[in-house]
């Protein structure tokens, strides 16, 4: 069936030229995984700092690199429970765990299981029931509810199967696992299969048998017990064949997706999944010469991926590639909607060109009509291919962002003995880590060192109006976090202690630096996508690594109260900004920072300027300094804290004697966050100071 005509050869390459254009092509796809890793080593690194038992994973599509902007894939996070332990075997038991005793039998569906409660002093079976997420059944067996997720779901959050859904940019689907050493033994019959094209190899096989299995708190449509049932799932060794993947197959996979997403499943519709779709692909990669799978052949692959799955709709069974006995097609749609399927699925491969033509998904129907003549190119404009790689350092940028204000969550309270053993315990990364590890310590912990530098220092100037050489050495080693966050601390902290003229030369350097590369303000406070992103800053997302960060992004400042003397005493309202009745409008996860002085990096740089330009009286530069400010903030798009320059601008106005001005930048202020804003009490302060003056 593979010996075909021209026009398929000649089709195959012109989509898969398409296809490279969008963004599916070996580099793009790597940076992709790359990203994805790195953003989660840096989870982990903030998971084992703020002493979480657990690990995330980013799976699916996203980490994968098999999707496109158009696609609009979510991101799948696996958060896996260490305190938990699933053995199959007495023997894997391990004291101070949560034991459980993997159960297959006749009761559970393929592909599921049982998990029974064994004691914590002993292997046995437990007797007790310990909560009431815990069943006792006919045969006197303690089994764990998969309901427990319910627990799980926080703020905004929703549950959708056995995924939390936690709406953002890309909607993440955190799905909670709990970790079995040992390969599942309903698996074992892949480890030796062969098929036509040897593929999977040997290798990556013993491989994806070392990385053991996961159960998820989800049971089968199919089930008679669907609240006992846990699904075992494979999503490590899964990864790892994905990976393993050339670019025609990854095009492939691809195409299926956006196939499905424009004719197969209408309105949003969920009949058949992406992950049918991929295990339909690896069954045919499987099954096929390993030749097969080029560029001129694409189409040809297509066809017959829409063959197979069109036979699995037919059969009303698409077996799970790891674990055949699963069925993932089991109940998941009527007889109705399967006589639809199997009608929209022919239609598609009797009129596939014409269908292809007429996919909207990142334009490829167009431009495929393009590169075959069908359509005059003109002045069509195509969005630029590279634009994932943009949007690649602007989400690890982000990633830093956020697990940086996850550790300063923990360490808010701690005291400096424990935030120095949090430090010993990062520096393990860079000296026994792995590449990935050494890469993400690079970019995370230069924030700790410059933070941890400033609490010393803090600590200090309340003693005796001096810097410790200890504290000034940490903030060294955290200069180089990023452009300017760092850097501003640094010259918050000479001017806190009066040494007015090496603030300002930080400070004059730090403008210089800022206005020499494309900048770009990132804030994990309130995460958005930047609203003007300059072509030369994409233009060094697409050439350099993502070292380059700590030249392009401008992260906010951030002081958490351990570090107040280190702070101008206009910011450090900011640490009190909340009423009691404000704290009932915070959401305990997303607004930890509303505890601290938290300011975008360009405000804080103009107001400091400003502060120090006073106190040297350079009242030219001051005032330059000011229209800056005001500049900045009546024009920077993509400030985060707006509401905080403006109660730092009310400020300088007070200064000026402009009553009203500053007035006026209070009510702005509110405006922009109403609760939880400190622009109250800079108001009643303001007018008590007026009416005493009168």
């Amino acid at each position: 069936m593979f010996q075909e005509p021209d026009y398929r050869e000649n089709l195959s390459l012109m989509l898969s030229e398409v296809l490279h254009d969008i963004g599916v092509n070996e580099r793009i796809v790597m940076r992709r995984r790359r990203q994805f890793m790195l953003e989660e080593t840096n989870g982990n690194i903030s998971n084992s700092l703020t002493d979480i038992n657990g690990t995330e994973y980013l799976l699916g599509s996203q980490s994968e690199g098999t999707t496109t902007i158009g696609l609009h894939s979510d991101i799948d996070m696996l958060c896996c429970l260490h305190n938990y332990n699933i053995i199959q075997d007495y023997s894997e038991w391990e004291p101070d765990k949560r034991n459980y005793l993997m159960i297959q039998d006749v009761n559970t569906t393929p592909g599921y299981c049982f998990l029974q409660r064994l004691r914590n002093d002993e292997p046995l079976p437990a007797t007790v029931t310990p909560c009431e997420h815990h069943i006792t059944d006919r045969r006197g067996r303690i089994l764990f509810k998969n309901t427990v997720i319910n627990d799980s779901v926080q703020g905004d959050e929703h549950q959708h199967g056995p995924s939390i859904v936690q709406p953002g940019l890309h909607d993440t689907d955190r799905v909670l696992a709990l970790p079995c050493k040992s390969w599942p033994q309903s698996a074992s019959g892949w480890l030796d299969r062969q098929g036509i094209g040897r593929w999977p190899t040997q290798e990556v096989r013993r491989y994806a048998a070392s990385t053991g299995c996961l159960v998820v708190p989800t049971g089968s449509k199919v089930s008679e017990y669907p609240e006992l049932e846990w699904r075992i799932s494979t999503s490590f060794a899964e990864r790892c064949v994905m990976f393993n993947l050339n670019i025609t197959q990854i095009r492939c996979y691809v195409l299926l997706k956006m196939i499905l997403k424009s004719f197969l499943n209408p309105q949003d519709e969920i009949n058949i999944s992406s992950f049918m779709c991929k295990t339909v692909l690896l069954h045919c990669i499987e099954n096929t010469e390993s030749g097969i799978w080029k560029d001129n052949n694409l189409y040809t692959c297509l066809t017959y991926c829409l063959l197979e799955l069109h036979s699995c709709v037919q059969n009303s069974c698409c077996s799970h590639f790891i674990i055949p006995e699963n069925n993932l097609m089991a109940g998941q749609f009527t007889a109705e909607t399967k006589h639809e399927l199997s009608k929209n699925i022919c239609d598609f491969i009797q009129n596939d060109r014409q269908r292809l033509l007429s996919i909207d998904i990142d334009d490829l129907g167009h431009r495929l009509q393009v590169k075959l003549n069908r359509v005059p190119n003109g002045n069509y404009y195509f969005p630029c291919y590279e634009q994932p790689l943009t949007l690649e350092y602007i989400n690890i940028a982000n990633c830093i962002s956020i697990q940086n204000e996850h550790i300063l969550k923990h360490l808010h309270n701690k005291n400096i003995r424990t935030i120095k053993q949090s430090l010993s315990k990062l520096m393990t990364f860079s000296d026994n880590g792995n590449r990935l590890e050494h890469a993400a310590f690079k970019l995370l912990a230069p924030f700790l060192f410059t933070t941890y530098g400033s609490i010393l220092a803090s600590s200090s100037i309340g003693e005796n109006n001096q810097v410790s050489p200890q504290a000034l050495v940490w903030l060294s080693a955290g200069l180089n976090s990023d452009i300017s966050s760092s850097r501003l601390k640094l010259a918050s902290l000479f001017y806190s202690t009066g040494n007015m003229e090496r603030a300002e030369l930080i400070l004059r350097h730090t403008e210089q630096q800022y206005f020499s590369y494309p900048v770009l303000p990132i804030c994990g406070c309130r995460y958005q996508v930047p609203e003007a992103v300059t072509e030369g800053f994409k233009r060094i997302c697409s050439e350099q690594n993502e070292d380059c960060i700590k030249h392009i992004i401008g992260f906010c400042v951030r002081f958490i109260q351990k570090e107040i003397n280190c702070v101008p005493h206009e910011l450090q309202y900011e640490m009190f900004r909340s009423t009691q009745d404000d704290m009932i409008h915070r959401d305990e996860y997303k607004d930890c920072w509303m505890d601290w002085a938290v300011v975008d990096s360009l405000a804080f740089l103009y107001f400091l300027q400003y502060k120090i330009y006073r106190h040297l009286q350079r009242y030219q530069d001051q005032q330059q300094a000011l229209c800056k400010l005001i500049r900045a903030i009546e024009t920077d798009k993509n400030l985060r804290h707006r509401e905080t320059a403006l109660n730092i601008l009310g400020q300088c106005m007070e200064q000026e004697n402009r009553h009203q001005v500053a007035l006026n930048c209070y009510i702005l202020s509110l405006q922009q966050r109403a609760r939880n804003n400190v622009a109250n009490i800079h108001i009643c302060k303001l007018l008590s100071g007026l009416m005493v003056s009168q």
